[in-house]
């Protein structure tokens, strides 16, 4: 590869990288076509970038950007995946495959200026998804009028069944 070449890939993965809500760097040693060819249909159609990158040019890339927090991980065949959206998905596409896939081992990430480790990953994975959150959220910014309704209906309905009762005991006297 030509030094030009080299310098447009790491500005292009840097600028990547500054702009990714989270990145998870892997290890996919030992995994075949088929199966990176899985990988990264899934997370294609979830809007995820899964690159492999020689260290040499993701440690250059990584200057200046959270990810330089994870350099240490930067050893041995990496691959990294970058998502600018959902940082849930990433992660959680990524460990189901790593528990089909015993080869495919992932190493860190990083979100928001934070490292993220296995365990962190893991529970990453395990939050509800990003629509699962909205629909939540507005189920719950529903209640709250649908209930407001319910209690100011029922005040004249309790007003009428006390006149009710007041014309039941006056007529009864």
């Amino acid at each position: 590869m030509k030094l030009e070449e080299k310098k447009q890939i790491v500005d292009d993965l840097h600028d990547r990288l500054d702009r990714s809500k989270v990145a998870i760097v892997t290890d996919y040693k030992g995994l075949d076509v088929a199966a990176v060819t899985d990988l990264r249909r899934q997370l294609r159609a979830a809007q995820i970038e899964y690159q492999v990158v020689k260290n040499t040019l993701l440690l250059r890339a990584a200057v200046d950007t959270d990810a330089a927090l994870m350099q240490d991980q930067f050893k041995g065949p990496s691959a990294i995946a970058l998502s600018y959206d959902d940082v849930v998905a990433p992660a959680k596409i990524l460990t189901t495959f790593a528990k089909e896939n015993k080869k495919l081992e992932i190493r860190a990430g990083v979100m928001g200026g934070k490292v993220l480790d296995l365990t962190a990953i893991k529970a990453l994975s395990n939050m509800p998804s990003r629509e699962q959150l909205l629909a939540q959220l507005l189920s719950a910014m529903n209640a709250v009028p649908t209930s407001l309704a319910r209690v100011l209906a029922a005040v004249p309905q309790k007003l009428v069944y006390a006149l009710q009762a007041i014309k039941e005991q006056k007529e009864a006297a």
